[in-house]
Parts: structure tokens; sequence; C-alpha cells
């Protein structure tokens, strides 16, 4: 699935299911890079990791821990519901946590918008093999099964993402959370078995 050279874009290309010896279930390793208008932005590239496939938006999250269905999805702020043991937000686009302690929330995210019954598909950080049910958690270098999510590098990658939309919708971009970023998508492309 193509980008449409228009707005904000990321383009994740799904590139592989791969399971680490142990883990009972198998993750999905993408490729991602940022584009504006269409042309490459240098430095706002890496790897993804989610859940299994098949991508399916047909069932919550409670009945479906596969990841997403292959796409075009609008972005948004975020602010989620509270982490219960900690009576704080988990993932947050404006306002998260300035420290870089993994235990501190909220933690940098962006939501994807239209995912049918699947709900709270984010873009946040994440530490080893994978850190999420439907999410994405980007990382560099994640070669082989054996290669981990290191959480200070993949909250830098979020954050990067963030600052960088901001930056291309100047005053288009939301000042509070749980808002459409205006003419920004990700295209999430392929559905490795």
């Amino acid at each position: 699935m193509p980008i449409s050279k228009n707005g904000w874009e990321i383009l994740i290309e799904r590139v592989r299911q791969e399971r680490r010896k142990g883990q009972t279930f198998a993750r999905t390793i993408s490729n991602y890079q940022v584009y504006h208008d269409g042309m490459e932005v240098d430095g706002l590239a890496g790897s993804f990791v989610e859940r299994q496939g098949p991508g399916d938006n047909s069932k919550s999250g409670k009945g479906n821990h596969g990841r997403i269905a292959a796409g075009r999805y609008r972005l948004a702020t975020h602010s989620g519901a509270k982490d219960p043991r900690k009576k704080k937000v988990k993932y947050q686009t404006i306002g998260y946590a300035k420290t870089a302690d993994i235990g501190q929330l909220p933690r940098p995210a962006i939501r994807f918008l239209d995912t049918e019954s699947r709900k709270g598909i984010l873009i946040h950080p994440g530490n080893g093999y994978i850190w999420s049910i439907g999410c994405f958690n980007p990382g560099r270098s994640l070669k082989t099964p054996t290669d981990n999510l290191k959480f200070l590098e993949s909250r830098l990658m979020v954050i990067a993402l963030i600052d960088d939309m901001r930056t291309y919708q100047g005053n288009k971009f939301p000042n509070s959370n749980n808002k459409e970023i205006p003419n920004t998508h990700a295209v999430v492309d392929g559905e490795p078995g």
C-alpha cells in the first residue's frame, strides 16, 4: 500500500514474523520511514515490533491479541485510562513524563484512529522482546528474534515522531489530547505469516 505523498505520513512495512525460543507467541517486525509530502525525512526511520498476525480489526483487544490489519490510519494525540496500580495515565502525547525512568508515567504515545473494533492502538515505547498487545513499539537493529527493544532508545524514537509532527503541523497541531492530528496518517503495509 503506497503513501499518498500528501501531508505527514509514516510508512510501516511489515517484513517478517518471528518467535524467540521459549516465547509462547510470535512478534512482527516492520521497517518505518516518515515522509513530508512524499519526501523522506532524514533520521525518522527505524523498526517497529508488534504482536503476531494475521492482522484483524474485527474483534476488540480482549478477544484479539494480534496485530491490526494492514491499511491507512489517521493519527491522533492520546491520553488513555489510568493504570489502576499507579493511579496515573500510562500513555499520553501532550504532557508525558520528562524523565526517562522506565517506571515514570505517562509515557509518550501517538494513537491510531479508524481501527474498527480495536481500541487504544498506539505507537509507544517498548522494552525487551515485546511490550504490547496490539501496539507498535519502535526500536533499532532488530535483526533476529534474540534482539531486544531498549526502553530509552524506544522512548526517544516516539518523542522524535511527536516532535516532528508538531513541527510539521505548526499551529494546526492539537493543543490537547485525544484530538485528531490534521493531515497525518500511518500506512501499514504487509501481512507476513
